[in-house]
């Protein structure tokens, strides 16, 4: 089951605060900046930072190609507020 689009509306990454990918095939979100993966589990983000898996360049490397390969987009525009309104 896919993540509610509400929730990856708001979802961010705890320790940079930005956007993250979903993978809803890997079951994961990640965060291109940090290297930071972080697992869904029965469909639950598990978003703490002493539980998120960082990955090595070739990872990373595969993640980031897969995401412009599929269109997969950031969980919210970097332009924006996680609660939607624009940045000042």
């Amino acid at each position: 089951m896919a993540l509610d689009p509400l929730l990856l509306e708001i979802l961010a990454c705890p320790e940079d605060k930005g956007p993250l990918l979903y993978f809803p095939d890997e079951d994961s979100l990640y965060n291109p900046r940090l290297h930071r993966r972080y697992a869904i589990r029965d469909d639950i983000p598990i978003m703490l930072i002493d539980e998120a898996e960082t990955v090595d360049d070739a990872e990373h490397g595969r993640l980031v190609a897969k995401a412009e390969a599929e269109g997969i987009r950031p969980t919210f525009d970097p332009g924006e507020s996680p609660s939607g309104g624009a940045t000042a």
